[in-house]
């Protein structure tokens, strides 16, 4: 038997941009630690080795960041605190529930479109 997959995949913007940029950042003084406590978080509750945090750069929803992305599902999460982090952790990681309060509002994240159907719109 090989080394399992993990479970889960939880991409958090760690997009930083200097003072004065046009666009927010999801990594600033106030939010700096968040992806270290999603790590320690997971590890404390012993389940890292099923649940692989992934930094990654803009994912393009800086107006209601800190967010991150949970795969399988494609929930992002929107307006992150170490709070927030743990109960999604409890209720949506470990328990199966989507913890729709927290789910970024769907006009900022719609359904998938298919890259077919893309080509389709952009007259391809």
């Amino acid at each position: 038997m090989g080394v399992p997959q993990p479970a889960f995949y939880i991409f958090k913007c760690e997009q930083s941009s200097p003072p004065g940029m046009p666009k927010p950042s999801c990594v600033n003084p106030q939010t700096q630690d968040l992806f270290q406590h999603l790590a320690q978080t997971l590890m404390q509750k012993g389940i890292i080795g099923t649940v692989q945090p992934i930094r990654t750069s803009c994912m393009n929803r800086c107006n209601v960041g800190p967010i991150m992305l949970v795969e399988p599902g494609h929930v992002m999460y929107s307006g992150l605190t170490k709070e927030k982090i743990t109960e999604i952790i409890d209720r949506h990681i470990i328990g199966g529930e989507v913890v729709a309060e927290y789910v970024i509002p769907s006009e900022l994240w719609d359904t998938a479109i298919s890259p077919e159907a893309m080509m389709k719109q952009m007259g391809r």
